[in-house]
């Protein structure tokens, strides 16, 4: 994938020299769902990286659950980073302001507000409570940052068998699609189902939350494309086997032996590379309405 000649983002606070920072009570209880702490454990007891059993968007689901009082960590001065992953990251994230701030409000009428990055090493607070690597990458509504342990980028490559630029890439421009889920009024409501359905059914509208950052991902890299020819050869194949390994069904099988759908939060892999797939295709946003009946 290129990147490295490409403008990068300011919108990054680095807490990466920080000590950790938890949020006052935090623990893994907070985290919500038992089915999260659940794959959490059997991460650990399989030997497989927990935080892509957790998931990176997993923090999603859980905001309506998380006091709205607890406080963030103190901000950090903005501004792109010097090291090779900050400036990656720095990087992608413009790509994403300047593919968004067109895109959106042309294809929805909704103007574009960026979402700031923060990196961090370890553990730190965002505005939704205690932000661990484990966790991986989320989205946080209250504050509207993203949040990246960049070993999640190592542990991607030596840990899971993913990697790759333009699959890093993908997991960045997730987490935005929530911010895009967000300015759009989709996030909150979603939010506001699952606190009425609770159980399998709450879950079943986590895994179109999740499907639905997969394809907005995908139209991000549709439209960086076509505006700067930015993917090479390689790049989508690599993005897909990432979909694919991340997919619910896989990471219960490898864990447990056996996949229990009505607990997946994220989707299938099929499902995952479904929604990526028809993003990169059409570069629509209307394209990618999961929660649609005929979906």
């Amino acid at each position: 994938m290129r990147w490295e000649d490409f403008r990068q983002s300011d919108n990054i606070e680095d807490r990466r020299g920080d000590g950790p920072m938890m949020a006052g009570g935090g623990s893994s209880g907070q985290l919500g769902l038992g089915a999260m702490i659940v794959l959490g454990l059997l991460g650990y007891a399989f030997g497989i990286d927990p935080r892509v059993l957790i998931g990176g968007a997993e923090m999603v689901s859980q905001m309506s659950h998380r006091s709205q009082q607890q406080v963030s960590a103190p901000s950090r001065p903005m501004g792109a980073p010097k090291d090779q992953v900050g400036r990656f990251v720095a990087a992608i994230l413009a790509e994403n302001e300047d593919v968004w701030k067109d895109v959106l409000p042309a294809q929805t009428g909704v103007q574009f507000r960026p979402a700031p990055v923060v990196l961090f090493n370890g553990a730190t607070r965002s505005a939704c409570g205690a932000a661990r690597a484990a966790m991986g990458p989320f989205y946080c509504p209250l504050d509207r940052k993203i949040y990246l342990d960049t070993s999640f980028f190592r542990d991607m490559k030596n840990k899971f068998g993913g990697g790759g630029d333009f699959a890093y890439a993908y997991v960045i421009s997730h987490e935005m699609g929530h911010h895009i889920q967000d300015l759009l009024g989709i996030l909150p409501k979603a939010q506001a189902a699952q606190r009425a359905a609770g159980g399998a059914r709450a879950n079943a509208i986590s895994v179109r939350i999740e499907l639905q950052a997969d394809c907005f991902a995908g139209v991000w890299a549709a439209n960086a494309n076509e505006k700067w020819q930015v993917i090479e050869q390689g790049d989508v194949e690599k993005a897909i086997a990432t979909a694919q390994a991340i997919g619910d069904d896989r990471l219960q099988k490898s864990a447990q032996g056996y996949a229990v759908p009505d607990s997946f939060t994220h989707g299938s892999s099929a499902q995952r590379v479904q929604w990526l797939e028809r993003g990169l295709k059409s570069g629509k946003v209307a394209d990618c309405n999961t929660f649609s009946q005929a979906n």
